[in-house]
């Protein structure tokens, strides 16, 4: 499955700040296992951020409650899971990772 992972701040800016440093640990260990394709700002980058992430929907909600963003309340996810009716066949591999 495909997740759309939309990461909005809910506190201001210089309090979502010290997070930074475990958020992006985070986004790299969490791309380094497969899960997450895409991650990135929103522009304009106050509004929070974008993942792209695929495999069950369940593993991707235990990894977006990790985040420290999450964890200390700065941060909240909406996923959006997406079933796939058209796919290039460069991506068709990368979206059909499990775990």
């Amino acid at each position: 499955m495909l997740h759309v992972l939309l990461v909005r701040y809910t506190a201001p800016i210089d309090q979502v700040t010290p997070h930074v440093p475990g958020h992006v640990a985070y986004l790299e260990r969490w791309h380094a296992d497969g899960t997450f394709l895409l991650s990135g700002q929103t522009v304009p980058d106050s509004v929070g951020g974008v993942i792209l992430a695929v495999g069950p929907r369940e593993h991707v909600e235990k990894a977006a409650a990790e985040d420290p963003f999450a964890v200390a309340g700065v941060a909240e996810y909406e996923i959006v899971t997406v079933d796939p009716g058209r796919v290039r066949d460069d991506l068709r591999a990368l979206l059909s990772k499990s775990h």
